[in-house]
């Protein structure tokens, strides 16, 4: 469904009758953290303190406690959810894993979650760790764990809450390809996320719930569909492709609520820039009759709590030593940012690749392909720091070198613009050859023209290709090179190829150079 079918207004007011009794609720959301404790650039990476006190950074869990704070004090009825992903994307995550997640989720009073693709990047076990270290519940209903029993018992479907004297239901959802973008193991079988929530629905209404809440952490797209397939749920929390839904800020996706049928859907882009504060008004029938709101920006002008910021300050000591060290200079800004290098070719792609296949070059690997979902965040321009480069790749993936043919290169590639839609993070930033897409065309013909160091690639021919581990091994849809002969998984950190690469020649010019052509 596009959003020009929906309706463009920023709030819902129905047309039924008016109600014998209403009922509100301020739900407060936040989603796509990861790991962003410290305030964020313009750019989503780190931000000095000097930058911080001259009023140039967003976020941090210090700004985010003051926001949340306020909003609470607006209402006498509210909750506080989050769209998953608070794992995984600075130094914080590296070292403390989901420790420190659940220990600033728990200072703020966090009503429930629901699980991202990135809870599973280390496996089962540390989610676990997680969720029993947290003081609310963890939801996921489109996964069967049973067979995990790392998980079984410890992360719910749904669960009914008491609030303001009524029973709000509450549904979990994550990406169902997470075993593409993350570590579950072979234990937990995800499912469709509309048969599983309506499931849910259906148990929840049977108990007496007429109020539901979905926490999806799916992308807006898939939240669309669930809510056009669907009866039932009222209200989505979105997360996963950071989308920013407003009806203020220039170039937002969509308005706040996006509405399909009866249903609001928000989400509030990422990295603790924006609180979203949607006021939700249900008839005595649980039927929504308005839905009003607007994500809330975390700038300079919410003040940072004190303890908070202490807190975080007193975690990021042991940090300070590795990201502080100055590895390079950037000549200019390095677009990193994921609306751009999960489309086309980007000049932090280009690096990336570039300081792959440069390491590798002399063991006869021609290609190098890197995965746009790997890129985090952008570079700006002057001195480069090891906590940038970090930011920027922060999965502590490996080089893998491997052999394919030209048919399966170009299996690959067909793989990386199958979601392009949908911003999917297969999206392939490559070097040592180009193609061009057509995005128009049906997924699996959309690659054209393929050049390997100048020459048209030969279907039949072995090439030796550079990746990353997580792409080598299946990650992100790319499971043609499970199989490859010559596997080699165990090379340098990718963090460290391309600081070592950024520094080898500065200051760093990024640029495009036309290595992937878009119709």
């Amino acid at each position: 469904m596009s959003l020009r079918l929906l309706t463009s207004a920023a709030a819902l007011a129905l047309t039924a009758g008016v109600a014998s009794a209403e009922y509100s609720l301020t739900i407060l959301h936040t989603n796509d953290f990861h790991a962003r404790f410290e305030p964020i650039s313009r750019f989503d990476s780190g931000c000095s303190e000097e930058d911080n006190a001259e009023g140039k950074c967003f976020g941090g869990s210090a700004r985010l406690m003051t926001a949340i704070n306020e909003a609470k004090a607006r209402t006498n009825n509210y909750i506080l959810v989050d769209g998953g992903d608070q794992f995984q994307g600075t130094l914080f995550y590296t070292y403390y894993k989901g420790k420190l997640a659940a220990e600033m989720m728990n200072m703020m009073g966090y009503t429930a979650m629901t699980v991202g693709n990135h809870e599973f990047d280390d496996g089962p076990e540390v989610l676990r760790g997680f969720v029993d270290s947290v003081e609310f519940p963890v939801l996921m209903s489109n996964a069967d764990i049973s067979g995990e029993d790392l998980l079984t018992g410890a992360i719910r479907k749904s669960v009914i809450l008491e609030q303001g004297g009524e029973k709000l239901g509450l549904i979990g959802l994550t990406p169902q390809d997470t075993d593409e973008l993350a570590s579950p193991g072979p234990n937990v079988i995800f499912t469709d996320p509309v048969d599983a929530v309506q499931g849910e629905v259906d148990k929840l209404t049977a108990e007496g719930v007429n109020k539901i809440i979905v926490l999806s952490h799916s992308g807006l797209n898939v939240d669309m569909r669930v809510a056009e397939n669907t009866t039932g749920v009222d209200v989505i929390v979105g997360g996963h492709d950071n989308s920013l839904l407003s009806n203020t800020i220039e170039g937002a996706k969509g308005p706040y609520p996006v509405m399909v049928g009866d249903t609001a859907i928000v989400q509030a882009y990422a990295y603790g820039k924006f609180l979203g504060e949607l006021n939700v008004t249900f008839d005595d029938a649980g039927n929504v009759t308005e839905a009003v709101g607007e994500p809330i920006l975390l700038d300079a002008a919410v003040t940072e709590d004190g303890g908070t910021k202490a807190r975080i300050t007193e975690a990021a000591a042991p940090l300070d030593e590795i990201r502080n060290r100055v590895v390079a200079e950037a000549a200019e800004a390095i677009e990193g940012d994921r609306s751009v290098c999960r489309a086309v070719e980007c000049p932090m792609g280009n690096l990336v690749a570039d300081a792959m296949l440069d390491r590798v070059k002399d063991q006869g690997i021609e290609i190098a392909i890197a995965n746009g979902g790997g890129l985090r965040a952008s570079i700006d321009a002057g001195p480069v720091t090891m906590g940038e480069v970090l930011t920027v790749l922060p999965f502590q993936n490996t080089l893998s070198t491997f052999r394919v043919t030209g048919a399966t290169v170009v299996e690959a590639l067909e793989n990386g613009v199958s979601q392009i839609e949908d911003g999917g993070g297969r999206f392939p930033q490559v070097s040592g050859m180009s193609f061009t897409v057509d995005p128009a065309a049906e997924p699996g013909s959309r690659v054209s023209e393929v050049m390997v160091g100048g020459a048209p690639i030969e279907m039949d021919k072995l090439y030796g290709v550079v990746s990353n581990n997580f792409v080598r091994n299946g990650g992100d849809g790319y499971s043609m090179f499970r199989d490859a002969q010559d596997a080699y998984d165990f090379g340098p950190d990718l963090a460290d190829v391309t600081a070592e690469y950024l520094a080898s020649d500065g200051p760093y010019q990024p640029y495009t150079d036309g290595r992937i052509t878009m119709k």
